[in-house]
């Protein structure tokens, strides 16, 4: 055989191989987010006309995938699916259990998690209606939280800060401070898990994400959340060359918690 048929040949083996394993690992993660609940939450969703197809992930996790969905005007959104097998109950039950707006005991799994999907729409809306940079809500049912699509008209979404710095630090940080004082001071809640994993930088401007875990300054834990969020804050923007301290950060933002 030609050397470069051979050599060819061998490629397009190891490309078809690849595939295989990528297909049965898509499959394995496919069946763990679209359980016989999920698909029939999904077809609710749909009848009722916030999505039309999905199309696509946005970013995955252990608890949670979020997914493209295409609106009947071809419009997207954000669609974040909560997988009932592979999230952190214990880490659910710390953040909800000193809420007053979740006075809900239960050990059901499942209604865990859609207390936790809850607490995420209720905690974007609040949020959004106080003027801070987050994706506008839309609905929610059971493990499925619809959302505003944060990224540009291409359908390509925006990335977090962690994988795409901004290119002044400095002007980016300040704005950020900005949303984090309407976080605390007007939506009057502490996000608990702030670090530029979970802020998208959109056209170099801030967005703050993924606010399940964010509770109201009254929680007995607001303000070790608060100052750890700060903390992480202060140490990653200073490795981006940014001149602060947790001082000033907390001076700024001056939280007033119970």
């Amino acid at each position: 055989m030609d050397p470069k048929i051979a050599k060819a040949d061998k490629k397009i083996q190891d490309m078809n191989e690849r595939k295989r394993k990528k297909d049965s690992s898509d499959r394995k993660v496919g069946s763990e987010i679209f359980d016989k609940s999920t698909l029939e939450t999904l077809y609710k969703l749909a009848n009722q006309g916030y999505i039309d197809v999905l199309n696509g992930a946005i970013s995955t996790g252990k608890e949670a995938n979020v997914l493209k969905g295409i609106e009947k005007n071809d419009n997207i959104v954000a669609v974040k699916i909560y997988r009932i097998a592979t999230s952190d109950f214990k880490k659910m039950n710390y953040y909800i259990d000193g809420d007053p707006r979740f006075n809900v005991k239960t050990k059901n799994k499942r209604q865990i998690i859609y207390n936790w999907v809850s607490k995420e729409l209720k905690n974007l809306t609040r949020l959004y209606n106080a003027g801070v940079n987050v994706p506008k809500p839309i609905t929610h049912s059971n493990n499925v939280l619809i959302m505003e699509f944060i990224g540009d008209d291409e359908g390509n979404p925006s990335n977090t800060v962690k994988n795409q710095p901004p290119k002044d630090p400095e002007s980016f940080f300040n704005q950020l401070l900005v949303e984090l004082k309407l976080f605390v001071n007007d939506a009057k809640l502490v996000h608990g898990d702030l670090s530029n994993f979970n802020i998208l930088n959109h056209n170099e401007k801030p967005v703050i994400i993924d606010v399940s875990q964010s509770v109201v300054l009254d929680n007995p834990i607001a303000k070790e959340l608060f100052e750890r969020d700060v903390n992480t804050l202060v140490n990653e923007y200073k490795r981006l060359g940014v001149e602060t301290s947790f001082d000033e950060v907390y001076e700024y933002v001056n939280p007033h918690f119970s």
